[in-house]
């Protein structure tokens, strides 16, 4: 069975990879240690307000795993594995982090005037989003 990913010197958001699914799953089963989530959520964009509505989790709650050294559920860990792997791509299509950060924050058209990181909070949302990525990568924007 696939190795978990540990946190580690080399872990970043580029390591995070959709290519090895048994890892991703075994991870998730796993879950994801409090270390390793604060290593992810300081290479990404958001703050622990934002992490707090994407995990449906409040930011006490969060703090808690801290304080009592807490692995992530299997849900949470998945939906944080899924907002990384949406914000690697995302920077993949946009050409760089900045360009998709300015993306996730605009109000679309295509996406009914909300901005998409709103829609980061289900795996629906994800879904929608990376949907959209194929399309502006592939320069199907209608």
């Amino acid at each position: 069975m696939a190795k978990a990913l540990t946190l580690d010197a080399t872990l970043s958001n580029s390591t995070v990879d959709d290519r090895d699914i048994l890892l991703l799953v075994q991870t998730v089963r796993a879950g994801i240690k409090y270390p390793l989530f604060v290593k992810i959520a300081s290479q990404s964009p958001f703050n622990l307000s934002e992490w707090s509505v994407f995990l449906h989790l409040s930011e006490r709650t969060i703090q808690r795993y801290k304080k009592e050294k807490k692995t992530f559920d299997p849900i949470h860990s998945e939906k944080i594995l899924e907002v990384t792997l949406l914000y690697k791509r995302g920077s993949e299509v946009f050409g760089s982090p900045e360009n998709f950060n300015a993306w996730l924050e605009a109000k679309n058209v295509t996406l009914g005037g909300i901005t998409p990181k709103s829609l980061l909070d289900t795996t629906f949302g994800i879904s929608l989003l990376k949907d959209e990525l194929t399309r502006i990568e592939h320069g199907v924007l209608a």
